[in-house]
């Protein structure tokens, strides 16, 4: 079972600002995760809310501002390509998240697409996975259309319809830890279906070693440290 950051070491530092990055890499994780909007003049930034007033008490709305307007209010934001050039420096395989709905539909699928096509042959030197990751259906189904060699995952929210899943073209599904403590036979039903398994986000001791025993392929936590602790010791 792999151990992603989520937002980077964000249990201690800033989430999605480089020193959760580098934070994430000293507590020894296998890679990391991020979500990803379009700034105003298409620059494609890490940034989990559509506005900035959860992390900095701004009303900024990131689709509606330019990537140098964002960066007065908030210095520490960091764009996809340092991201990547980041994670292939490091050599720690990526999760790429990004967020819908969104005015500018699908197009940050699109420049996503264009950065991995961009990087492949360092990625491939680094020997990193990249995946892109969605709530939306439609955005995973975008990235298959663009390039389906790129790998996906289809996240679940706990009223995601089975037959979504299903037919999702994702090559795994990421369910919530509180959906996956619910209905723990949900990780068999996403196994048989030939999918692997992504869970996010597994902060609690109990949670990370019913990851383990229900075969977890990728666990999403804040803290990556803590998740090889208790691991280690279970």
């Amino acid at each position: 079972m792999k151990i992603y950051a989520h937002r980077g070491a964000s249990y201690d530092f800033p989430e999605m600002t480089m020193a959760a990055y580098e934070g994430a890499v000293k507590q020894g994780a296998d890679g990391f995760e991020c979500d990803l909007r379009l700034t105003k003049d298409g620059i494609v930034v890490l940034w989990h809310d559509a506005d900035l007033k959860r992390r900095a008490n701004n009303a900024a709305v990131v689709h509606e501002s330019t990537y140098a307007q964002l960066v007065a209010i908030y210095p520490q934001i960091v764009t996809l390509d340092q991201f990547i050039d980041f994670g292939i420096t490091e050599k720690k395989s990526l999760l790429l998240e990004t967020k819908h709905p969104v005015p500018s539909r699908t197009e940050i699928e699109n420049q996503v697409v264009q950065k991995l096509h961009k990087e492949a042959k360092r990625i491939e030197k680094a020997g990193i996975d990249v995946t892109v990751m969605s709530f939306s259906w439609f955005a995973i189904e975008r990235i298959k259309a663009l390039d389906s060699k790129i790998s996906t995952t289809y996240l679940l929210h706990d009223y995601t319809p089975w037959f979504s899943t299903r037919y999702s073209s994702a090559h795994s599904i990421g369910p919530g830890i509180e959906l996956l403590r619910k209905k723990p036979a949900l990780a068999q039903k996403i196994k048989a279906a030939g999918k692997k398994l992504n869970v996010w986000t597994v902060d609690e001791p109990s949670d990370i070693i019913l990851c383990r025993h229900l075969g977890v392929d990728n666990l999403i936590t804040n803290r990556p440290a803590f998740a090889r602790e208790v691991l280690a010791s279970n």
